[in-house]
């Protein structure tokens, strides 16, 4: 054992014992799935009884990572991940006009990267602790997302999740800051724990899942109110009709005020600015 360790103790840790394990004699004994300790039982850590605890593992190691970095707020980007990068084929669409729709929305790909790059900017000036960007870590406006990050060597963090059609973390998010989920409801909490703004560019489903969930809690205050921009107003107003809501009474008059529509990166970041006074 190490006694200059910062969190140094005088029991081994499990590194230690697990070190051990692997120089014990095999017998049957020792060979059964009952010796193994338990937190290097695969099967065991992966039984139904224990998913409150992978939920909570789930929610610690991340955190874990993220309090190491010192990151303490972050700019949350999401929006489709079929939006391609300008002067790319739209991989995903199934007809002439999804094709010509998600090529057209690919200026929303370089709005995402050039906001992500303003935000890292200020994030640098405040050794990366501020205003860090995260993403879903998939393709698309997630891409843009840390690629604007990385375009001025800045970190930034990818909140992957294990899908049936497997989602490969895209190459700007950085390594260490890259995570990993099976439970969508640990992830979502990642991306508001810390979340400074909110960014919602065109998507689909789980784009409006997201945003619906961040409202629900900011409206019904359990969440701060935090900047949230919607890019592209022409594609909001159309999905969307915040107004009609408030017309009819199931939320407040007041609650369409918590959408703020912005059509450039540089809206967007001034209006994060305006709201926390930044200079």
């Amino acid at each position: 054992m190490k006694h200059d360790e910062k969190n140094w103790t005088p029991f081994p840790d499990s590194h230690e014992d697990a070190i051990h394990l692997d120089n014990i004699p095999v017998t049957e004994q020792t060979a059964s799935p009952a010796y193994r300790l338990a937190y290097l039982d695969a099967e065991f850590m992966q039984s139904k009884g224990l998913r409150a605890l992978r939920i909570g593992l789930e929610l610690t190691k991340a955190d874990h990572a993220l309090r190491q970095r010192g990151i303490e707020s972050t700019v949350v980007l999401f929006g489709g991940a079929r939006i391609p990068e300008p002067g790319h084929a739209a991989w995903t669409a199934k007809n002439s006009t999804q094709k010509a729709n998600l090529e057209r929305a690919s200026r929303y790909y370089q709005e995402a990267r050039y906001f992500a790059r303003l935000c890292s900017e200020h994030a640098v000036k405040c050794q990366n602790r501020e205003f860090v960007i995260v993403t879903g870590g998939g393709p698309g406006v997630m891409e843009a997302g840390n690629r604007g990050a990385a375009d001025i060597g800045a970190p930034s963090i990818g909140l992957n999740i294990v899908l049936p059609h497997e989602q490969v973390p895209n190459p700007y998010i950085t390594p260490g800051l890259c995570f990993n989920f099976h439970y969508f409801a640990m992830r979502k909490m990642h991306f508001l724990m810390r979340a400074k703004a909110l960014a919602i560019f065109p998507g689909g489903f789980g784009t409006l899942d997201e945003l619906f969930e961040a409202l629900t809690l900011v409206q019904t205050k359990r969440m701060k109110r935090v900047p949230i921009l919607m890019f592209g107003k022409e594609y909001w107003q159309n999905v969307l009709n915040i107004n009609y809501l408030a017309e009819q009474g199931t939320i407040a008059p007041d609650d369409v005020n918590l959408l703020t529509f912005v059509d450039s990166a540089a809206d967007g970041w001034q209006t994060i600015c305006e709201f926390y006074n930044l200079t």
